[in-house]
């Protein structure tokens, strides 16, 4: 019996987390159990071919299965394109010099988070309802 050797990879992205598993393999990338190309909308397929397309055919030599849940739709494709890039980095170390050089937040995470709503603010973070006294 074969043993398939995997590594996994987190990226996190506001609510959305991303699980990317990585082995040996013909370059299949698979988003949620489809295929890379059946992503939609094109703008969450692009942001996660970036890491993609920096590395060239590095990628080729590797299947890798991007799991996600969570938060929105380009939170989603951000949190994958982090989880893909650290997995890729990981295999080829070249790559993290190519990574920091094109966009730090392929390697780190951005932390950032959505403000809580406070009460009596019409449904905004800091929005006031205006008031005229004159």
């Amino acid at each position: 019996m074969k043993k398939e050797k995997f590594a996994s990879y987190v990226g996190t992205r506001k609510k959305s987390i991303a699980r990317a598993m990585i082995k040996e393999g013909k370059g299949v990338i698979r988003f949620n159990k489809k295929l890379l190309g059946n992503i939609s909308p094109a703008m969450a397929r692009m942001k996660i071919e970036e890491p993609l397309i920096i590395s060239g055919d590095a990628w080729q030599k590797y299947d890798i299965d991007v799991s996600v849940f969570g938060g929105g739709v380009i939170s989603q494709a951000e949190a994958a394109r982090l989880a893909i890039a650290k997995a890729l980095a990981s295999k080829d170390p070249a790559l993290k010099d190519e990574f920091l050089r094109y966009d730090r937040t392929l390697l780190v995470a951005d932390v950032r988070q959505r403000e809580t709503r406070k009460p009596n603010r019409g449904g905004n973070a800091r929005g006031k309802i205006q008031k005229s006294y004159r």
